[in-house]
């Protein structure tokens, strides 16, 4: 499980360097996000950018992450192509998480909100 991360000025970038986040590396994309974001942030993109492909399991780890950011953390996605989009349409999970299509899109989002 490739992951890395990057601080932006009180936001927390983490991008996934695989080209799947399914039931064979689930458990292990939990693990490792619960390590990266340790690092005290307001706010965590997730850049989805490099996967092609999302199933149930890749999904629910998502959703993971999310709960046990909150109450204080939010997390959001930035960069979804075009199957793991529709995975996410699919599952009404775009209601759940604030979407941005790019990481630029997402960095000046907030700082428009900050």
């Amino acid at each position: 499980m490739n992951l890395f991360s990057e601080a932006y000025d009180g936001i927390l970038v983490v991008h996934v360097d695989e080209p799947r986040l399914d039931a064979a590396i689930a458990i292990r994309f939990k693990e490792q996000m619960r390590e990266v974001t340790v690092q005290p942030a307001p706010r965590v993109i997730l850049d989805m950018s490099k996967i092609q492909f999302l199933d149930s399991s890749g999904l629910g780890a998502v959703v993971a992450v999310m709960k046990s950011l909150a109450p204080h953390r939010q997390l959001e996605l930035c960069g979804l192509t075009g199957n793991v989009d529709k995975v996410f349409r699919l599952t009404r999970m775009d209601t759940v998480f604030r979407i941005h299509p790019d990481l630029d899109t997402a960095l000046n989002a907030g700082r428009k909100y900050a």
